[in-house]
């Protein structure tokens, strides 16, 4: 997938050591629309599944990954342009290792960056000292966190807020 001029991304393999399941709050504000669902993130070592749901509960998609090949459902209500299969992508950037992140990045470069909040990680296209895409979490802890992913190309903002179960 794109991810900016030049900087493609491959879906890195899942970790064999990680088991995750967490609801999510999801804003996506796309040049000044804005859009928000709930989420449930399934993360076992064989296998990832990502469900969207609209604020009153209907399923928006389906996306699950094995490691190997992504298998995506999505609702007609989210038109042509939407693809689920593109949130894998930020989410990895968001949660994985930055060195697992790397590994399958073509022309640039996830790293930790300064900034004012608790944690900041940006994507550099290989060349260039201006982010591509920016991650502010407001914890250390990366799955505890409040997030916000931003594209400047794509006039793209991405606000992650986990929901305590």
């Amino acid at each position: 997938m794109s991810l900016a001029r030049g900087v493609d991304y491959c879906l890195a393999p899942l970790q064999s050591d990680v088991n995750q399941s967490q609801t999510q709050q999801v804003s996506i504000a796309v040049q000044g629309e804005r859009h928000q669902l709930l989420s449930q993130l399934e993360i076992v070592p064989q296998q990832l599944t990502l469900v969207g749901l609209a604020p009153l509960g209907q399923a928006l998609f389906t996306v699950t990954y094995d490691g190997h090949s992504v298998s995506s459902q999505q609702s007609i209500l989210l038109g042509d342009q939407f693809k689920a299969e593109y949130l894998l992508g930020l989410l990895q950037l968001i949660y994985w290792a930055i060195e697992d992140v790397n590994r399958n990045l073509h022309g640039g470069q996830l790293r930790s960056a300064d900034c004012d909040a608790v944690q900041c990680r940006s994507l550099y296209a290989n060349g260039s000292d201006t982010p591509q895409i920016e991650i502010r979490y407001d914890q250390q802890s990366l799955w505890m966190a409040k997030v916000a992913l931003s594209i400047a190309q794509a006039d793209l903002t991405l606000t992650i807020n986990p929901i305590a179960e």
